[in-house]
C-alpha cells in the first residue's frame, strides 16, 4: 500500500497558512476545522509545518498567551515529507522514528497533502481487516477430500 491509496480515500482538502500570519489567526482555524495541523506555505513552497504541538510550546514560553506571536517564530521548519509513491510501512517508520503526527505529501515542488499518523493506522488496520477475512474465506471454502483416511496418531 502507498501513500496516493490514502490520499485517494481521503480526499484532496487543504489548508494552509503563510510565515507571517498571526499564529492567533491559524488557531481560529484549526479550531474551526478541527485539524491538527496546518502546511505553512510562502511564494508556493512548503518552508514549515503548524501542529499542535507546536502551539502549545509557544503558548506555555509565553505564559499561557499567544500574544502577536507569527507562524514562523513557532512553525517547524524542517518537517519530513514523503510522496505519493512512498510505501506506507516507510512512512510509518519514519513519522514514528521523529514522533511526527502529520506529514505533507509533495510531488516534486507541489503540495498533494497532508497524511496524520491516524490516517496511517486506519490503513494498516483496514489493510489487515480485508485480509483477514479474505483469508478466512479461503479456510471455510477448503476443499474437503472425501474418502480421505484420518491421520492416525504415533
Amino acid at each position: 500500500m502507498k501513500v496516493v491509496d490514502i490520499l485517494r480515500v481521503k480526499g484532496g482538502t487543504l489548508f494552509t497558512v503563510t510565515p507571517d500570519e498571526p499564529l492567533k489567526d491559524s488557531l481560529a482555524v484549526m479550531a474551526e476545522r478541527d485539524i491538527g495541523s496546518l502546511v505553512v506555505m510562502e511564494h508556493g513552497d512548503l518552508v514549515g509545518m503548524l501542529t499542535f504541538r507546536e502551539v502549545i510550546s509557544a503558548v506555555v514560553k509565553n505564559n499561557g498567551a499567544v500574544g502577536t506571536t507569527i507562524v514562523r517564530t513557532v512553525m517547524d521548519d524542517a518537517p519530513l515529507t514523503c510522496t505519493p509513491e512512498t510505501e506506507i510501512d516507510e512512512v510509518r517508520r519514519m513519522m514514528l522514528g521523529r514522533h511526527a503526527r502529520y506529514m505533507p505529501v509533495m510531488n516534486g515542488k507541489t503540495l498533494m497533502g497532508v497524511i496524520s499518523l491516524y490516517d496511517v493506522a486506519k490503513a494498516v488496520v483496514d489493510s489487515q481487516d480485508f485480509e483477514n477475512r479474505m483469508l478466512k474465506a479461503y479456510i471455510r471454502d477448503w476443499p474437503v477430500e472425501e474418502n480421505a483416511e484420518p491421520e492416525s496418531k504415533l
